[in-house]
């Protein structure tokens, strides 16, 4: 049996009583009756686009990051873009709608946002975890009070119907999907009728021949972290039931005072490589937006009131090492400069520290930053404190003239 709770801890940042009581309490129970064993790594991620958007931003992808188009699921309303890099990483599962009209509950978690109203269709929707019993972990977490889409709604939501779907939580507003595959079995999504389609492929192309030729193809490793942005109340309850849905364990929690916010990261219980299963990172402000004027405005909780509760970040991790004199990262960096990817801000960090990251400017298609982050000799950990405080306001600058132009527009 695995002992979750035996895992080091990290961070400054001071919980309180009741979260320290119910972290030990569900984590003892989680092992005990063998959820932290039945329940594995993070085997997809699931994106959805505006229609017509998704040629755009699997090209994006496919230069900033590892991952190669697979095929396309057509189903009645939406097509599905599977992209991979390979079975040790997760999947990104692209999802694009048909018709802009349609409507449904992912949409409406963004239209009562100011600003994720302005795509309503485009969100990070969450994670496909794999599981050795799917029926066993679907009874366990139902016992819980966990709620799923029963398979009609899964039908009518045009869901892989191989999955176990979780409602979104009110926290994060993220799903987690459920399915039983063995490990040495190919992933296979129960959806639509599948093709490779010829201007998907041909953007594919494309875009890893300009990969290729900035020189950056051989430096990208898979996704290191997925980070979520919640309400500052949200914190410890988000953390909670995120640990209660998988099997990661309580990492840590650093105090960003200068920014008004706090990082808390949770990891995999069975996997020590954040390449195989990505780490989820949740940050909160440290104080509610009413509280602005007394104290100072938080960037984590005025993009939560813009955007809503979501994913803000995929970090993508760069191979230690230099080229050209330069380090990867600043050498990736430099490349997807030179052709026209904005950044939010320069490479920052060093190698001293022993960490390195940079933020790239918002996807226009999936309203998500990629960050890049390069580990020095074994650096264990996310950030720095310098690191991020940096990254925070950088983000926090854009978003806030973001919602300028957009309250200008209506």
């Amino acid at each position: 049996m695995t002992h979750t709770l035996a895992f080091p801890r990290t961070g400054d940042k001071q919980n309180s009583a009741q979260f320290e009581d119910y972290l030990g309490a569900l984590l003892n129970e989680r092992d005990r009756v063998g959820l932290t064993d039945c329940i594995h790594q993070i085997d997809a991620l699931m994106i959805t686009v505006e229609p017509s958007h998704a040629v755009a931003y699997v090209a994006e992808l496919c230069v900033m990051t590892p991952y190669h188009y697979l095929v396309t699921l057509e189903s009645e309303s939406h097509f599905t873009h599977v992209l991979r890099i390979d079975m040790s990483a997760p999947d990104l599962l692209v999802r694009e709608v048909k018709d802009p009209n349609v409507r449904g509950i992912f949409r409406s978690l963004n239209e009562v946002y100011p600003i994720g109203a302005v795509k309503p269709n485009s969100r990070y929707m969450g994670e496909v975890l794999r599981v050795t019993d799917a029926h066993a972990v679907v009874d366990m977490q139902k016992a819980r009070d966990i709620r799923f889409f029963n398979q009609e709604q899964i039908r009518k939501l045009e869901l892989p119907g191989n999955m176990a779907v979780v409602k979104p939580s009110p926290y994060t507003h993220n799903i987690v999907a459920y399915w039983e595959r063995p490990e040495s079995d190919i992933r296979i999504y129960a959806l639509g009728w599948s093709s490779i389609r010829d201007d998907m492929q041909a953007a594919y192309e494309a875009a890893k021949h300009s990969q290729k030729a900035l020189g950056i193809d051989a430096l990208l490793l898979p996704i290191d972290h997925l980070a979520t942005r919640i309400y500052s109340q949200n914190r410890e309850a988000a953390i909670l039931e995120y640990l209660s849905l998988t099997s990661y364990y309580y990492w840590g929690s650093y105090d960003i005072a200068d920014q008004n916010s706090s990082t808390n990261v949770t990891k995999s219980v069975h996997y020590t490589n954040e390449l195989e299963s990505p780490a989820k990172v949740f940050t909160a402000a440290n104080h509610p937006y009413f509280m602005n004027h007394l104290l100072a405005e938080s960037p984590t909780e005025a993009f939560v009131r813009n955007f809503g509760p979501r994913l803000h970040h995929i970090a993508v991790a760069v191979r230690d090492g230099e080229t050209s004199s330069l380090a990867n990262i600043d050498y990736v960096v430099a490349s997807l400069r030179d052709c026209g990817q904005k950044f939010l801000l320069d490479v920052i960090g060093s190698k001293e520290a022993g960490l390195k990251q940079i933020f790239s400017s918002a996807s226009e298609y999936s309203s998500l930053i990629v960050e890049y982050v390069q580990r020095f000799g074994g650096f264990q950990g996310f950030f720095t404190k310098d690191n991020v405080a940096e990254l925070t306001h950088a983000a926090g600058r854009e978003e806030s003239l973001r919602a300028l132009e957009e309250a200008a527009q209506s």
